[in-house]
């Protein structure tokens, strides 16, 4: 192969700035799968130097990498607690019926040994963050020119994280999230729940439980559940399944009970290969497993395998738990939501 004068400088600065990341990397002392993921991402920076970025977007990318590096540095040291992520509308005043359910509902997570993510702001976000209390949550917050400062049950705290960008802080909503509950708010809130809910439709995001909480006898929700029924569903533009996806509820106690029985018998999940790993807290008998494997034949490629302890791909991941083996054909969530209820029901 020929390459042009412009070709061959471009290879050899390449040549050079990859004998620069080496020697980097050998005097950190940086090794193993974490060096190949460094040496790719100051490649990354070197390629966009090549590119002849200009400085608006590597302004972008600086303030997105800055801010997926302190936010990554902040959960870190409570990656293992788990985590629900409370979304609502902002403008709630404090002793309205929206904000008595997020105070309830925080407090009542917490007291379960739950912490408690929001977007810092005041309304359903503060008055969440105060039922869960200062130890017990993290605010995410929005930089914004009106209506968003982080409440007083946040303010301060370190693990108070101030975005510039929502595609930033959208990430750490779910990043460590094993649930979500909506209250009743006003744009934010819809773009949450449809973003979130088109994660776990299209197997972006792992299913977990999603929760519309309304104020006492309030059809807040169910007024949007018509319109996915009469609309989305009647067009087919959505299945009557992915309604399994989340539950509607004006009940605090019953919004932290559907959480708790999601996590009763399944765990998590994670993909071995082409096949989908569930985690499981105890074995299931074998006429489950056969019952199982007829009625959800049609999103399976193949049996149901039960295992003990963690697969070689998964090293020495939570070794105390069970392995189901889901030959699952990487479609149709809302089915497969409806199968790990039908797990936790033992």
């Amino acid at each position: 192969m020929v390459f042009t004068p412009q070709e061959r400088r471009y290879q050899l600065q390449s040549e050079e700035g990859n004998r620069q990341i080496e020697a980097l990397l050998d005097g950190l002392h940086i090794a193993g799968e974490s060096r190949s993921l460094y040496a790719q991402m100051l490649t990354t920076v070197l390629k966009m130097y090549e590119d002849g970025a200009d400085t608006g977007d590597l302004k972008i990318a600086n303030s997105a990498m800055k801010e997926l590096r302190y936010a990554f540095k902040v959960f870190g040291p409570y990656h293992e607690i788990p985590k629900v992520t409370v979304f609502g509308s902002a403008r709630t005043p404090p002793d309205s019926p929206a904000s008595r359910q997020a105070r309830s509902f925080a407090r009542t997570m917490v007291e379960a040994g739950w912490m408690v993510v929001t977007g810092a702001g005041s309304g359903v976000m503060g008055a969440a963050q105060e039922g869960s209390g200062r130890e017990a949550s993290f605010g995410l917050n929005i930089r914004l020119p009106f209506e968003q400062e982080p409440n007083p049950w946040i303010a301060e705290d370190p693990k108070l994280i101030n975005f510039k960008y929502f595609f930033t802080r959208k990430l750490f909503f779910l990043k460590e999230a094993y649930a979500a509950c909506l209250c009743p708010g006003g744009f934010g809130t819809f773009d949450e729940a449809f973003e979130l809910l088109t994660l776990i439709q299209t197997g972006k995001n792992p299913i977990m439980p999603v929760v519309l909480l309304d104020v006492p006898g309030g059809d807040y929700w169910h007024r949007l559940e018509a319109f996915l029924e009469k609309q989305m569903i009647a067009d087919g533009l959505i299945s009557f399944e992915d309604t399994h996806l989340y539950r509607i509820t004006d009940e605090v106690e019953q919004a932290a009970a559907e959480i708790f029985t999601f996590y009763r018998i399944f765990h998590s999940s994670r993909f071995v290969d082409d096949k989908m790993v569930f985690r499981i807290r105890q074995p299931l008998p074998s006429s489950l497993l056969s019952t199982l494997q007829a009625e959800y034949a049609d999103i399976l490629q193949g049996p149901l395998e039960l295992h003990q302890g963690p697969l070689p791909a998964e090293g020495e991941e939570w070794p105390e738990l069970w392995r189901l083996i889901v030959p699952f054909i990487r479609s149709r969530y809302g089915r497969l939501r409806m199968f790990i209820d039908a797990i936790n029901r033992i």
